[in-house]
């Protein structure tokens, strides 16, 4: 064999050699993450059932002080929570020393602070379970259970950025109304043989309470996250007018994600990404009403979205609104732990998962069937959603790792 045939020869099998090792080490770190998301879905599913149980394990610790040294960057509560009914149940049993009306919002709710310092918020129950919210899809009071719902949906999926919800039923009368402000004492009244009361808010009103059955209140109380962990308010790039006949850019602008990933901080880091999970996760629960969304100051966009306020949810189970999936269509990216996690979690996974989480809440049953029923439905639109994304750019575009820095330009 000549010599230049022999160059030629070593050239392809060195060629061959590089590529086949490049291809098995893609495949080797692939099948390693794909591993380590089964693994993690696994310890979700053993973890499921929160017992509402006071005892602590780190005896010289408060409720409120482990909860508290749980949150970090990028997520409120760990993966590993042995404590966490002990924390739930401080909320939903701990003594309230102080009630005063709500922070600044639209819709109804009560600050209460409990027996050893600790803010939550108290959203009272407006709807029965198999009430239909008509109309838009951010239509109507705000649902406390959907609170609840959408906590142990967020454990489910994985994400770790929702505050720790809980139902509780208050006694109005012997609880809240001793220890209740001027400004909120001054909103209570009685209607028939109920104790009810309307608050201060944007849309509070006078002749639309909220009403215990006699004294007795179900309702939500969201931990109040730690005062060291000051809050960021920004505008949803795909945020609604709320005006009639207006629409916003991306309503009609089927390229507006490309002037988003030019944006900061939606050009580098993990935000972009948040927002697609957050809009699956708005999907799922039926939330079109995130104009805004919080994360920690000072961030640079390195910390997550915190998915609060999640109370306009679980209005209408035959209502499914998919201009909230808006960011994924548009974008055609999701993370490979999103998409892998939404897979684990079909053929009735899903509705199975969250109907066992909330088995143990105080308000349980939380949810209706036919909103556990809508969950599997919406899940199975967003897996076609992926696939349509993929079927047009490839997987390689679609599916971002997200275990990298992240790009968008």
């Amino acid at each position: 064999m000549k010599l230049k045939q022999r160059v030629v020869l070593l050239a392809i099998l060195l060629v061959i050699f590089i590529f086949t090792k490049v291809f098995l080490i893609d495949n080797l770190d692939t099948s390693a993450a794909h591993r380590e998301d089964q693994r993690a879905f696994q310890r979700m599913l053993a973890g499921l059932r929160v017992a509402l149980d006071p005892r602590l394990e780190h005896t010289l610790q408060s409720p409120w002080e482990i909860a508290a040294q749980w949150v970090v960057p990028r997520e409120v509560y760990p993966e590993d929570t042995p404590e966490l009914g002990a924390v739930m149940h401080a909320m939903s049993t701990k003594k309230i020393v102080k009630a005063d009306v709500g922070y600044k919002g639209t819709q109804l709710k009560a600050l209460l602070i409990l027996e050893g310092g600790q803010k939550v918020v108290f959203k009272p129950k407006r709807y029965a379970r198999d009430y239909i919210v008509e109309g838009e899809p951010y239509a109507g009071y705000d649902r406390h259970n959907a609170e609840v719902a959408a906590f142990h949906l967020d454990r489910i999926l994985g994400f770790r950025r929702a505050p720790l919800v809980v139902g509780r039923f208050v006694n109005l009368r012997t609880e809240i109304k001793p220890v209740a402000t001027e400004q909120l004492l001054g909103t209570f009244m009685t209607v028939g043989n109920n104790t009810c009361f309307y608050g201060k808010c944007y849309y509070c009103r006078e002749t639309e309470p909220a009403c215990a059955d006699g004294d007795i209140m179900e309702g939500s109380v969201t931990l109040w996250l730690p005062d060291v962990w000051p809050l960021q308010k920004h505008r949803h790039p795909w945020g609604r007018t709320y005006r009639e006949g207006k629409l916003a850019r991306w309503e009609y602008d089927e390229s507006y994600c490309d002037a988003v990933k030019k944006t900061s901080p939606y050009d580098s880091g993990p935000r972009l990404l948040d927002i697609i999970d957050t809009a699956i996760f708005d999907y799922l629960i039926g939330n079109a009403d995130r104009h805004h969304y919080e994360s920690f100051q000072d961030d640079e966009g390195a910390s997550m979205l915190i998915l609060l306020d999640n109370a306009k949810s679980f209005g209408n189970p035959a209502l499914d609104e998919r201009s909230i999936l808006a960011p994924l269509y548009q974008c055609c990216i999701i993370r490979v732990s999103t998409w892998n996690r939404l897979n684990y979690l079909k053929n009735g996974v899903l509705k199975s998962a969250l109907k066992t989480a909330m088995s143990h809440d105080p308000i349980s049953p939380v949810l209706s069937d036919p909103h556990l029923d809508a969950l599997d439905q919406r899940l199975l639109s967003i897996l076609a959603t992926v696939k349509q994304c993929t079927d047009q750019f490839g997987p390689d575009v679609v599916l971002v790792e997200d275990r990298m820095t992240l790009s968008h330009l």
